[in-house]
């Protein structure tokens, strides 16, 4: 999306009458003057750039947070206090959300959290930001306010912070991972040596986020379009090692990274992983469906091309095809023996065991814990037919079994 795209959104310009002298502010400015950027920014960048739309747009303004309020409702717009303590107040345009943030600069920080004062000084607010290529604004009339060099950083390929690298990190040790986060999808050239040390410095500060902020800054760290360079990044200055103490190895994310396999941050986060991955799921809190699939994508077994369709039909009848596929990236290639593998699991379907309790009971089979061992007996005689019998076969084999089955 280029800036003059941006500017034309209408929601937008409802939110700009309301409030003239407020400036688009961090990401969405950020992306666009990429997106305009395209292909005149050279190299890798222009690759990991071009293209990339934006998504939520947030603004700043010199006025108090009871005046933006005041203002938006003046104008027939929904305004909702949502952080009125950090001076945030949400705009509300045909179910969008536009969040609007009077200038701030900081009185003290903890390394997470920061004491703000507002402030009616535009530099002082940009100056609190974490990289040149997030501390630009842009006005209504689509003027760039670049107060940081940002914009020559952007076309470089750099990713800077403002000012004092290890004071910012220092103020919000997230910043170390959001470093690598924008690094990936920005960034061509490596940190500058002050960085490099100041991020080696910060690492025991990572100790003080929360489990979810870390694992949410390394899932999305790991779904950029190329995290590789990252990752090997984060494995030369120590970061990774602080992230996954359970033990990680980068080679192997690059050697999926070289397949066309999806862009799955899960898929890729199991194959960087090299230890316990339960351990890890609870460490880092990962949510219930994350750490199911995280655990089913590196466990066994795994299928290979020589194995044939009852052998398939069989793990199919265990794990769901997504799962399977998955397991096939990390344990082949993208050879054509393998990817006509992942065909097959597409094209074979799913084999589902079709009998019941009630199935015993229509039988005629009393009630009670032996229907569960018999229909467990009938099941491994389906699964070692290669779980083709249908429920006619299988209510045969269920009533020979019952038959014979003692008292």
């Amino acid at each position: 999306m280029t800036c003059r795209a941006l500017l034309d959104d209408p929601a937008l310009q409802a939110v700009l009458r309301a409030l003239p002298e407020a400036r688009i502010v961090g990401g969405a400015v950020r992306d666009c003057l990429a997106g305009e950027a395209g292909g005149k920014i050279a190299g890798e960048a222009g690759g990991k750039i071009a293209g990339m739309g934006v998504h939520d747009i947030d603004l700043a303004t010199p006025r108090l947070p009871a005046d933006v309020i005041t203002a938006l409702r003046a104008a027939g717009l929904k305004a909702v206090p949502t952080g009125l303590a950090h001076g945030t107040v949400t705009a509300v345009v045909d179910h969008r959300g536009f969040e609007i943030t009077t200038l701030r600069r900081d009185i003290a920080t903890d390394g997470r959290h920061a004491i703000v004062a507002f402030t009616d000084d535009w530099q002082q607010d940009a100056a609190r930001r974490d990289f040149t290529i997030n501390a630009m604004s842009m006005s209504a009339d689509g003027k760039i306010f670049d107060y940081f060099q940002g914009i020559e950083d952007l076309h470089a390929g750099c990713l800077r912070f403002v000012g004092d690298s290890a004071a910012r990190i220092a103020e919000d040790y997230l910043r170390i991972l959001r470093f690598f986060r924008f690094w990936a999808r920005h960034a061509t050239q490596p940190p500058d040596a002050a960085t490099a040390a100041a991020l080696q410095a910060g690492i025991p500060g990572i100790a003080q986020l929360s489990p979810e902020r870390v694992w949410g800054e390394l899932r999305r760290i790991l779904a950029t379009p190329d995290p590789g360079p990252a990752i090997i990044l984060m494995y030369q200055l120590g970061v990774l090692a602080a992230l996954l103490p359970e033990g990680a190895a980068p080679a192997r994310l690059v050697a999926l990274l070289g397949t066309d396999a999806p862009a799955d941050a899960m898929l890729r986060l199991a194959a960087l992983l090299t230890g316990d991955a339960a351990q890890l799921a609870t460490r880092l809190r990962l949510a219930n469906a994350e750490q199911a699939k995280l655990i089913a994508l590196r466990s066994p077994p795994a299928p290979h091309p020589g194995d044939d369709d009852a052998a398939l039909r069989r793990l199919l009848a265990d794990t769901p095809p997504k799962i399977l596929r998955g397991r096939t990236w990390l344990a082949g290639d993208a050879t054509p023996a393998w990817a006509q593998l992942r065909h097959r699991l597409g094209t074979i379907p799913r084999p589902y065991f079709p009998l019941a309790g009630r199935d015993a009971l229509a039988l005629g089979l009393p009630p009670g814990p032996a229907i569960g061992a018999l229909l467990r007996q009938v099941r491994a005689w389906w699964y070692l037919g290669g779980c083709i019998a249908n429920a006619d076969a299988c209510r045969a084999e269920l009533r020979r079994l019952g038959q014979h089955a003692p008292g």
